[in-house]
């Protein structure tokens, strides 16, 4: 484990809101969206809070080369939370359709496909990008069927 110097740098903080819009259900890469806000911060090395501020989308870290992970991940969701209801996990029983239904029949699907999955990344960050793998990137999973606009908060701590 490293030390610090006593006189080491003190850290600092940013707070900032990114706006970004879907084209409906699937992944939307924000990864270069959100080096760019870190290294606008001035910030070097250090951690990157993300929070998706929607109960119906979420954040995912994912393979970024091979399109079709990102196909058979939303093939997994989509069956494991079917749009029309639900059944007994044993697969036996009748269909019931969901109550909650303000906002269409895509409401409740996408809230439940939320819960199952993050709406909060922390990311470490050096030389002002993200530190991740090579064949990563960082997602917003939206799991409505119609294009939405997005707020994400970003608060980096760091120096």
């Amino acid at each position: 484990m490293e030390k610090c110097p006593a006189d080491a740098a003190m850290l600092r903080q940013s707070l900032h809101q990114l706006s970004l819009q879907t084209r409906g259900e699937g992944f939307t890469d924000i990864t270069t969206a959100l080096d760019r806000e870190i290294g606008a911060s001035g910030l070097a090395t250090g951690l990157a809070n993300l929070a998706c501020l929607h109960t119906s989308c979420s954040l995912t870290i994912n393979e970024n080369a091979d399109p079709r992970v990102l196909l058979d991940l939303a093939a997994y969701l989509q069956a494991l939370v079917p749009q029309e209801g639900v059944r007994p996990i044993s697969g036996r029983g009748e269909l019931r359709p969901y109550r909650h239904d303000d906002e269409g029949p895509d409401d409740m699907p996408a809230h439940i496909r939320t819960a199952l999955t993050c709406t909060t990344l922390a990311l470490p960050f050096r030389g002002g990008r993200l530190l991740i793998g090579t064949w990563q990137a960082v997602y917003l999973w939206e799991h409505r069927a119609q294009a939405q606009h997005r707020q994400l908060s970003l608060h980096l701590l760091g120096e």
